[in-house]
């Protein structure tokens, strides 16, 4: 068995000890735990370089080791190194392993091949020096990580001379590095979501996972271990058939992916956006998506390739087709039914079923429709109105309203009523126009 080296700073120490405190070679060799032929050999090359304690002193233990140690001889291997760069892109396409790998290296080895052992200890070694981090292996197809920048881009509005400031989505999926960004104006929910889903179309299919932060724009409850999807966002999964899996809160390497991606769209499209004026949030993303196809044609550094023929080669056939139907994004509001059946989202008033006074129900508010869920069933739905007023169906009201309701729009309050009290029915019905009061409200005040 091979004797442990000797560190450089217990060779200093005896060589102080030898030249400043002049002890024998027997004593420093006592003090060291050393034999006295060790001490002997170090000694007689320190003489050999021509050193004394002085010089010796002033040296770091770098430059002690290189005038001191023999360097070693280089090795030449008499086997054939694998092409450790394609092992490593190999193994992010699905169901390939090192087995697999070892066995079709073994079989076209021109020369003497490594043995399976040797073999994936080369290659963890190889891996190890990629990046001083921990390495998180991503599947072909698996995971697309989503997050926004923190460096915004100034659009000036020319009609009004005001400056806002445009917010950067960044999307990059795991195994090949593809990147995606653009531009909206804010980062709430609307925006997260069509953000995501304009990545999904750049894609040209769906991951099996999207890896966001935990914004309270997607995310309802942040938690450690039990996080909960928001309704819309939830809606936004199950249409694209992909799995969330939130990041841990404060634990950024869980999305090491997209910081990455995050911080080369700042260095490679921001960076040189930066002196251009833009008038318009179409008009910056017309700009970034110019850049974008060069940044995911630039080549790697250590991995052969670039983004875009990664992206060909690893997540393009594992990603899954899109929905043949467009995501319609839609808000989810929780509102408490009035007393008159009605619920209120934006000075708008929409009927329910009057059985549900004083609940409260989810409302799903499209660009086109508003609707009303109860415990999870559809109970009402109303086209969205543009100018502020009551939406009623004749369904929702009781069988009282319902009837004067009708009795009102045969004329009743003009031809039915007797004489003396024609001028209040008169009031009552110009009041009522006027301040656009549904029917139900007559049976509230003549039943």
């Amino acid at each position: 068995m091979p004797s442990r080296r000797i560190t450089i700073r217990r060779i200093k120490e005896l060589l102080r000890l030898r030249y400043e405190c002049g002890l024998s070679l027997e004593r420093v060799a006592r003090a060291q735990n050393l034999s006295k032929g060790v001490v002997a050999k170090y000694l007689k090359r320190a003489a050999a370089a021509g050193m004394v304690w002085e010089v010796v002193r002033e040296l770091d233990e770098t430059e002690l080791a290189a005038r001191l140690q023999r360097p070693a001889p280089p090795r030449v291997s008499s086997f054939a190194a694998p092409d450790f760069a394609w092992i490593h892109q190999e193994l992010k396409k699905k169901s390939v392993t090192l087995q697999l790998l070892w066995e079709e290296y073994r079989a076209q080895c021109a020369g003497r091949p490594y043995g399976y052992t040797s073999f994936c200890i080369h290659y963890r070694r190889w891996a190890l020096r990629l990046k001083r981090s921990m390495r998180q292996v991503h599947r072909a197809g698996e995971k697309l990580f989503v997050d926004y920048a923190g460096q915004t881009v100034p659009v000036l509005d020319a009609s009004t001379g005001e400056i806002r400031q445009a917010q950067v989505f960044v999307a990059a999926l795991g195994a090949s590095n593809y990147t995606f960004a653009c531009a909206t104006w804010t980062q709430q929910s609307v925006d997260w979501i069509g953000a995501q889903v304009d990545a999904l179309g750049f894609l040209g299919g769906c991951p099996e996972c999207v890896v966001p932060d935990n914004p309270r724009a997607l995310i309802a409850n942040p938690d450690r271990y039990e996080p909960e999807v928001g309704r819309a966002y939830a809606e936004f999964a199950t249409h694209y058939t992909v799995a969330i899996l939130p990041a841990r809160p404060r634990k950024p390497r869980d999305k090491a992916a997209v910081e990455s991606a995050v911080g080369v769209v700042s260095r490679w499209i921001l960076a040189r956006l930066r002196h251009r004026q833009f008038f318009s949030l179409a008009e910056l993303n017309a700009a970034m998506a110019s850049l974008l196809t060069e940044l995911n044609g630039r080549p790697f550094k250590k991995l052969p390739g670039c983004r875009r023929s990664a992206f060909e080669v690893l997540d393009r056939p594992a990603l899954r087709p899109l929905p043949p139907t467009a995501f319609e994004l839609a808000q989810w509001k929780t509102a408490r039914v009035s007393i008159d059946y009605h619920v209120d989202f934006e000075r708008h008033y929409y009927s329910v079923p009057n059985q549900l006074v004083r609940e409260e129900i989810d409302l799903r508010i499209t660009a086109r429709v508003v609707e009303c869920f109860h415990r999870g069933k559809r109970v009402a739905s109303h086209a969205r109105s543009a100018t502020p007023g009551y939406s009623t169906i004749t369904e929702h009201m009781p069988a009282s309203h319902r009837a004067h309701r009708e009795w009102s729009v045969r004329g009743g309050c003009c031809t039915g009523a007797p004489r003396a009290a024609a001028p209040r029915w008169r009031w009552c019905a110009i009041y009522w126009n006027l301040n656009r009061i549904p029917n139900k409200a007559t049976a509230l005040v003549w039943d």
